[in-house]
């Protein structure tokens, strides 16, 4: 049978109790984080209801479910239609070229209440690690035009 002793000070062990509550608090902090309420974050867009709530707060009526789903490649190279359309997309918060190359899934939804519409209306997000990154509203019909998010 062996036997260890250990001399232990004050200060040890007062270090080695902040050192355990610190740990505890960031192991509090992580589990929170992790348990956050999808509303808490306005760019949530992992869940098929995530997306409806963000667009719904944008002022739209959606069919429930995705005409389309989609995996795009956010171009690398610069061009003048992806300027242009970046150029909507920061208008509204969003910045595609910090997303250059990567691979998003493009969700693409039936708007029911945009107004004087010729033609069908989408709604179009743009998900990346479960976070919303950019979109736009289409009016498809024969004077329409692609705007912003927000009704």
């Amino acid at each position: 049978m062996f036997v260890i002793t250990t001399k232990l000070s004050k200060t040890r062990i007062a270090a080695v109790a902040v050192l355990l509550i610190a740990a505890i608090v960031l192991a509090a902090v992580a589990a929170a984080a992790r348990s956050a309420d999808p509303e808490e974050d306005p760019l949530e867009g992992g869940t098929n209801d995530a997306r409806l709530a963000y667009l719904t707060r944008c002022g739209w009526e959606l069919n429930g479910e995705p005409i389309q789903t989609q995996t795009v490649k956010i171009p690398a190279e610069e061009s003048e239609v992806f300027t242009r359309y970046n150029e909507l997309q920061k208008s509204q918060g969003f910045d595609l070229s910090q997303y250059a190359g990567q691979q998003a899934t493009r969700y693409v939804y039936e708007v029911l209440n945009y107004p004087d519409a010729d033609g069908p209306v989408y709604a179009t997000l743009f998900v990346l690690r479960g976070r919303i990154i950019g979109g736009d509203v289409t009016d498809s019909g024969p004077q329409g035009k692609i705007r912003g998010l927000e009704k």
